[in-house]
């Protein structure tokens, strides 16, 4: 079987977190390639599995990368997680469809872009004394802002310089990410693998760990596991791999985002987490797959999904 990681053109071996996976897959006979997504000397279609891993540019040039997701269905790429499942994850527009759905979303507003926003006005009509703004394609807490009610007018340009570009999310500021911390619930082939507790520097906000955020390996709750669980059961269709974030906030799984596109899995946290991602793989079946004749990974695992 040959497959290809699919990553960006600054990080050509792959994560070290994404080698383990490698290193599992050829251990049970697979030919495992680094692919860069925008080389278009890539021939897609050459895979048994396409799998996109470290696409950490993609927020960069959303177009471009919408574009190639076009171009591998095009070529019928068995492509994981499939294009409608990616699609529909890159613009963050879609935690509104999780929350009419009934899950406890943190509250957002969405802003288009272009569109005038008074940040002022916005936060004293929500009663937010502290918001959180961040481009509505976004990875790694790119253009995010941190603003209080007295600073939102200073504020005010940034968010303009930014609806300029894109579409903009303002969520209040929940201070648990710094008390109780982030947890990050990662599901491999439709079944629960294992967590992460993320937690901020002293005196930031944002968890990822290039920005001085830890990961740490926590079990969580029966209770959190569940609720999480009841998060990837929303997803249309069939899918590989999800990522979970939130914060509990008085027993209350509360969504952050739901990753589907290009999540770190830290797959060094848990020592079977590797292994688990790999079998995923193997057992997935792109044909059937987008046949819909069977739920694909899902069903391979035990486990199905909407």
């Amino acid at each position: 079987m040959k497959i290809a990681f699919v990553t960006h053109a600054g990080l050509p071996e792959l994560s070290a977190d994404d080698r383990l996976a490698v290193e599992e897959l050829r251990r049970r006979g697979a030919r495992v390639e680094p692919a860069v997504w925008n080389d278009s000397q890539v021939r897609w279609s050459a895979y048994d599995r396409v799998v996109i891993r470290s696409c950490w540019d993609y927020h960069l040039r959303p177009d471009a990368f919408l574009g190639w997701l076009e171009r591998l269905e095009e070529e019928r790429a068995p492509l994981w997680n499939p294009a409608p499942v990616v699609r529909g994850n890159v613009d963050k527009a879609y935690l509104a469809g999780l929350a009419a759905a009934g899950l406890p979303v943190v509250p957002t507003v969405r802003l288009e872009r272009g569109e005038p926003a008074d940040l002022a006005a916005l936060l004293d009509r929500k009663g937010w004394a502290e918001a959180v703004v961040k481009p509505s394609v976004s990875a790694s807490a790119f253009r995010t802002l941190r603003v209080g009610r007295g600073d939102a007018g200073a504020a005010q340009a940034k968010l303009e310089e930014l609806l300029a570009s894109s579409g903009a999310l303002v969520q209040p500021f929940l201070p648990e990410i710094q008390s109780g911390g982030e947890w990050s619930l990662i599901f491999l082939g439709g079944r629960y693998s294992h967590a992460v507790l993320k937690r901020p520097k002293s005196g930031d906000f944002r968890v990822q760990q290039e920005l001085g955020g830890s990961a740490d390996p926590t079990v969580p709750s029966h209770g959190l596991i569940e609720q999480a669980r009841r998060v990837v059961e929303t997803i249309p269709g069939p899918w590989l791999y999800a990522r979970v974030d939130g914060l509990e906030i008085g027993g209350t799984f509360t969504l952050m985002e739901l990753e589907l596109t290009e999540p770190s899995l830290f797959l060094g946290t848990d020592e079977r987490a590797p292994a688990r991602f790999a079998e995923a793989i193997l057992g997935a079946d792109y044909a059937e797959a987008v046949s819909g004749t069977v739920p694909a990974v899902n069903e391979a695992s035990g486990a199905t999904s909407s």
